[in-house]
């Protein structure tokens, strides 16, 4: 072969290499760009297969998590196929079945727990969802640091607006949600590992389906917590009137959502906040944080009402406090005043919860303040009323003093009783034909008369300015007892054995129930070792003392 032919044959082969090392170059980078856009975007079959949960453990190496199905109800139908991080987003060499099923109503649930240990490449961040006949259906992100993601793309998995929908669950019932709602049946599953539910969000709202509350409530003793950063919020769920609050809205209960809020204000009520805290004598403790819970459907939204029922949330304090310098304390975005809240605290390695207990939605803090008076230097009553007067209960008579031995009337105490039970006033009095709409006890006195803590006279009268007796006293705190939801009636038995050590118990004209209850109860003593003295006049200070026994044994203060 000549020299030439030499050289014409090579320039076709590798003319014939050029081509095909193209063709191969395109080919590659066409699949490439397919395998990206199908994690990124997954367009077949959306709703065969729906995530509920993934969670990727760095540490031991693993992915678990649910899906569930309404189209495929045999356990091999669905597997898994997970991505590493690397630049070429190498698929790992094994698929991985689903370990547990189970279909209820057409649907098919299918739990998975995939070991990476046996895989070299540490981190992976997708796990991709494929059926039998090698249909994508969804791809799910999972960060190295251990916290789940929104999928990347969720096709027809519930989650809505702003994303989240479901999330990881613990052995304990703690969920770890993702984005801001979370689905019915992760609620579901995680009521069935335990009664006392948490739900854990990142931002500060999160949004739950009215219908699964309501369900869960049916099997009794359940508990949904909320957990943020700025604190915590457990719903009452007993006191949640869930189909009432659908029909308000003239929505379904199962297109009812209940939206919980635990965020911090804004900057100027901050500084509203804080200016209102030096006003009443303490010092700030605690950023405020607005706990609210609304109901929302049909385009529409209500508030929440619990009723009497207290509502516990938590505020995490960076500092060990003196329980009997400080409270809980809500502000009032009206009058800018705060006021108290029941509230108890827990301290350990150096750090406070505080716990805070009240029927309504408002602003929250935590103050600490060290109030004293002069004329109480050697009272007897020296430490009960400067505990309260710390947690905003009582007030000095005058400036620097407290006046403890002056009686004190039915009008003032009807204050003392709303302020530790954290009641509003009621603005409009239709109680009493003596009481004044513009008298400054007006609100106080009805507030306290709807919750059934005082009554009038038969000539439908209060009286407030007239001094009250013990036996007055005895019955409005016992009754403020029940109405904080503590038990405190006692037998007729019982009742005659804590009257029999007062000689003057048959003096006692109509709450001799009450009375015996107060003593039972260890909230009154008597005058002496053997007189009650029910029809003596009460002092500031006794008063003061009793509400202080009974604010403890309703665990409203330490």
């Amino acid at each position: 072969m000549s020299q030439i032919e030499k050289k014409n044959v090579y320039n076709r082969e590798r003319s014939k290499t050029q081509v095909k090392s193209t063709v191969m170059k395109k080919t590659s980078q066409a699949l490439a760009a397919l395998m990206i856009v199908s994690m990124l975007l997954p367009v077949l079959a959306f709703a065969a297969v729906n995530f509920n949960s993934v969670t990727y453990d760095k540490y031991n190496r693993t992915i678990t998590g649910s899906v569930y199905s309404d189209t495929y109800t045999v356990s091999d139908s669905v597997y898994f196929t997970v991505y590493s991080d690397s630049a070429t987003k190498n698929v790992l060499p094994s698929s991985f079945n689903a370990t547990n099923f189970k279909t209820v109503d057409g649907v098919t649930y299918y739990d998975f727990n995939i070991s990476l240990t046996s895989v070299s490449v540490a981190v992976y961040d997708a796990v991709y969802v494929k059926t039998t006949d090698g249909a994508a259906e969804a791809v799910y992100g999972v960060l190295n640091t251990g916290v789940s993601v929104n999928p990347i793309n969720s096709g027809s998995t519930g989650w809505g607006g702003g994303g989240g929908g479901g999330g990881s669950i613990s052995n304990d019932g703690v969920i770890e949600v993702f984005g801001d709602s979370v689905d019915a049946f992760t609620l579901q599953r995680a009521f069935e590992k335990s009664k006392e539910v948490k739900l854990k969000i990142k931002g500060e709202k999160l949004a739950i389906p009215a219908d699964a509350l309501a369900e869960a409530l049916k099997k009794g003793g359940v508990s949904v917590t909320i957990i943020n950063d700025n604190g915590t919020y457990t719903l009452p769920l007993a006191a949640m009137k869930f189909e009432a609050l659908a029909k308000e809205l003239g929505a379904e209960l199962k297109d009812t959502k209940i939206n919980v809020t635990i965020a911090k204000v804004a900057d100027a009520t901050a500084e509203d906040v804080t200016k209102a805290v030096y006003a009443a004598g303490g010092s700030p403790i605690k950023n405020a944080v607005d706990f609210n819970v609304t109901a929302s459907g049909n385009s529409k939204s209500v508030d929440v009402d619990f009723g009497s029922t207290y509502v516990s949330r938590t505020l995490n304090v960076n500092k060990n406090l003196d329980a009997k310098k400080a409270t809980g304390a809500l502000y009032n975005e009206t009058t800018k005043k705060l006021s108290f809240v029941p509230s108890t605290f827990a301290s350990k390695d150096g750090q406070t919860v505080a716990t805070l207990k009240r029927n309504g939605n408002s602003i929250y803090t935590v103050i600490e303040a060290n109030k004293s008076f002069e004329d109480l230097a050697s009272h007897w009553s020296k430490a009960d009323v400067e505990m309260l007067a710390n947690k905003l209960v009582v007030e000095g008579a005058a400036d620097k003093q407290f006046q403890p031995d002056r009686n004190i009337t039915r009008a003032e105490f009807a204050a003392l009783v709303v302020r530790s039970l954290g009641l509003n006033s009621v603005t409009a009095n239709t109680y009493f034909t003596d009481i004044n709409s513009s008298a400054w006890y007006a609100g106080v006195v009805a507030s306290a008369s709807k919750a059934g803590i005082i009554n009038g006279y038969e000539d439908n009268t209060f009286r407030p300015d007239a001094q009250i007796t013990r036996e007055e006293l005895a019955a409005m705190i016992i009754r403020s007892l029940s109405y904080a939801g503590v038990a405190s009636e006692v037998s007729e038995s019982n009742q005659a054995q804590q009257l029999a050590k007062f000689k003057d118990s048959s003096k006692i004209v109509w709450a001799k129930k009450e009375i015996a209850a107060a003593v039972n109860a260890g909230i009154i003593n008597g005058l002496t070792d053997d007189t009650i003295g029910s029809a003596e006049k009460a002092t500031r200070s006794q008063a003061a003392t009793m509400l202080k026994r009974y604010l403890k044994l309703a665990d409203f203060i330490d």
